[in-house]
């Protein structure tokens, strides 16, 4: 048991969510071309389809694989390449029952561990080694997992996935600026960190189940942070309050792009020159922004890409209104609480000289 203890669950998370986003990104965009161009579904290829048919084809195979997706990356990350064959099993059994995203990353570390403690703990004689990752462990790993996840945890996925979708749906207006407001929090502050993957999770959970809105705030808050830095240079300029100095000024004209396409990692430079003060800026501007869109009902249907979502959105208006709101907060908050620098000013980094080794106090007795 102590292997379990000390597998590091979130590692195996984080693991996940790069094998599968950017198939999420390829399907989600391949989906909302085809169904902006009218598309549909391809029932029976025999009939004939059309261009749009095939995009929006395409993508509802590559989000409909998720389930699959998530588990085999957890159950490979957490037992290597026996973990595989369990991981895709199990992953088709949670999208079989109905328990879409949630089950599938759930199946993924049930495989996944049980692969593990097989590995650990069974013993065979010499002749049947070779049987093991080819027929003992694939076989007896995929039918415990199964197991547990037909009869133990699967009803229990479905119970809870329901009750969410209907929980969100009849939330009135101030739980819904609430939530949104908790999750462009958390989202921010750690600028495409481990908290903004946990919660990526969480909202892509409640997004493969058709919730649009709590994944919308986090594309959103991605971007309030680089909007909101430029913001606040330009905003400087018209008060007379420079809070930039040279190095970060170079910095917004990458940052802002960056920011177009949800990246935050580019303000990096700016955000580490202050980090107490951009983390209580971002926070604000996130809760801000969040709130405002949550509340709103902005609706992304592709879960990343910044504001290349926004041809996605049933109401585009509410996204660019809560992310200007939001970004102006940040840049407001962050002019408020840094001092003005010299714009000219130059980072002046100190560079101790290495004293010289002298050989000569060397002694060998």
């Amino acid at each position: 048991m102590e292997a379990i203890k000390n597998m590091g669950f979130k590692k195996h998370l984080m693991t996940a969510i790069s094998f599968f986003l950017p198939i999420v990104v390829a399907s989600g965009f391949l989906l909302a071309i085809g169904n902006m161009m009218g598309g549909a579904t391809i029932e029976n290829f025999s009939s004939g389809f059309t261009f749009a048919d095939t995009m929006t084809t395409m993508g509802g195979y590559g989000l409909g694989l998720l389930p699959m997706i998530v588990s085999t990356a957890i159950a490979y990350s957490i037992a290597d390449k026996p973990g595989i064959a369990p991981g895709l099993i199990i992953g088709m059994v949670a999208s079989g029952i109905g328990a879409g995203f949630l089950g599938g990353l759930i199946g993924g570390y049930v495989a996944g561990i049980i692969v593990m403690l097989l590995t650990l703990y069974i013993k065979v004689p010499s002749w049947m080694e070779g049987l093991m990752p080819t027929l003992v462990i694939p076989f007896v790993s995929s039918f415990l997992a199964g197991m547990v996840m037909y009869y133990i945890v699967g009803t229990p996925i479905n119970l809870f996935t329901g009750m969410i979708t209907n929980y969100l749906g009849n939330l009135n207006t101030s739980s819904l600026f609430i939530y949104g407001a908790i999750i462009g929090v958390l989202a921010s502050i750690d600028y495409g960190g481990a908290i903004n993957k946990v919660v990526f999770a969480f909202v892509f959970a409640l997004f493969s189940e058709g919730i649009y809105e709590p994944i919308t705030v986090l594309i959103l808050v991605s971007m309030t942070t680089p909007f909101g830095l430029t913001m606040a240079y330009f905003i400087g300029k018209i008060v007379r309050k420079n809070i930039f100095n040279k190095q970060e000024i170079a910095t917004l004209k990458t940052a802002f792009p960056m920011g177009i396409c949800q990246i935050t990692e580019g303000c990096f430079p700016i955000v580490l020159n202050d980090l107490v003060r951009c983390v209580i800026a971002t926070g604000i501007g996130g809760a801000i922004g969040g709130g405002l869109s949550m509340l709103w009902g902005a609706d992304s249907h592709i879960p990343a890409s910044g504001m290349f979502a926004i041809p996605t959105m049933t109401r585009p208006w509410a996204f660019v209104g809560a992310l200007f709101i939001g970004s102006l907060a940040t840049a407001i908050t962050i002019l408020l609480l840094k001092k003005q620098v010299n714009p000219e000013a130059e980072v002046i980094i100190e560079e101790k000289e290495e004293e010289d080794i002298s050989w000569d106090e060397l002694k060998i007795n």
